[in-house]
């Protein structure tokens, strides 16, 4: 019978040991459109590709501390909201070995810092969500798809999108950034009752000067930040950026239902990550409102 293992006698080589690394899909509102953040590899693999910002851990830090210093490294971005998204860990996802990747989301205002190029990349760019390359390295299709997936879910029950916003703001800019965020116009009217229902902002004395009348500025509780039991209902009455009633063809919608629920499960551990031949499909549902 084997000995039981001690600190002694263990042996750190009697298992191989995948390479851990971080990906940070960073989003801003930025000339009134979502956008993602993404760097060009100046290396192989992938060299000349657009790719999520992202790198190897240290051995001596956690990783969060990595996330956040990956970012600032390859992007010169930081202070920003942080938090976990997903672990992509497809066999054959990096040509140069065994990789594990833990993705973040990040938030950050586009008025908030400059970006800059690191050692690593030919150019770092905001891109429009719905103008993105043909192709990222990676499965970075994959991790943005499940990343905007994510983000327009959490818009029903968190109070994400005001990560994107100054400290004080309008009710007419909260509604701008969740309909960009969910690629839905939202009705102007439900809009405002169902943010007031929710008791989320307060009321400030600050009016901010335009055409016609001043417009009200608001702030966010900071005593409701951490609130889950906040539910926004945004699906009702909803029509696309482009105009009209929010339709989808029947293949469409439910292929795109299908994928959704496919997430879902992943989210929930019942179900496993896409296949690469499905990646495609999952991303241009994940953006198919925009």
């Amino acid at each position: 019978m084997e000995a039981h293992e001690t600190a002694e006698s263990y042996d750190p080589t009697r298992y191989e040991r995948p390479s851990v690394t971080v990906d940070v899909v960073i989003f801003t509102l930025l000339n009134q459109e979502l956008h993602v953040l993404l760097v060009q590899r100046r290396r192989w693999p992938y060299d000349g590709y657009w790719a999520i910002p992202g790198g190897f851990i240290n051995m001596d830090e956690s990783l969060e501390s990595a996330a956040l210093r990956e970012l600032e490294e390859e992007t010169g971005v930081r202070d920003v909201y942080l938090e976990q998204l997903y672990t992509f860990g497809g066999v054959g996802r990096d040509p140069r070995t065994r990789v594990i990747s833990v993705a973040y989301i990040a938030l950050v205002r586009s008025d908030a810092q400059p970006i800059r190029v690191s050692d690593e990349s030919t150019d770092v760019r905001w891109f429009a969500v719905r103008e993105l390359p043909t192709e990222l390295a990676f499965d970075h299709d994959q991790i943005l798809a499940y990343a905007i997936s994510r983000l327009r879910s959490k818009l029903e029950y968190t109070t994400l999108a005001f990560q994107l916003l100054p400290e004080v703001f309008s009710i007419l800019e909260l509604k701008h950034i969740y309909e960009q965020i969910l690629g839905e116009k939202l009705d102007k009217g439900n809009f405002y009752r169902k943010i007031k229902e929710a008791g989320l902002l307060e009321e400030t004395a600050l009016m901010r000067e335009g055409r016609g009348r001043p417009t009200r500025l608001w702030r966010f509780k900071p005593d409701r930040a951490s609130d889950k039991q906040f539910v926004f209902r945004w699906r009702e009455d909803r029509t696309t950026l482009g105009g009209g009633r929010s339709q989808e063809s029947g293949d469409q919608r439910a292929t795109c239902d299908e994928t959704s629920a496919l997430l879902t499960s992943v989210s929930k551990g019942s179900a496993q990550r896409p296949t690469v031949a499905n990646d495609r499909r999952v991303f241009l549902c994940g953006l198919r409102a925009f």
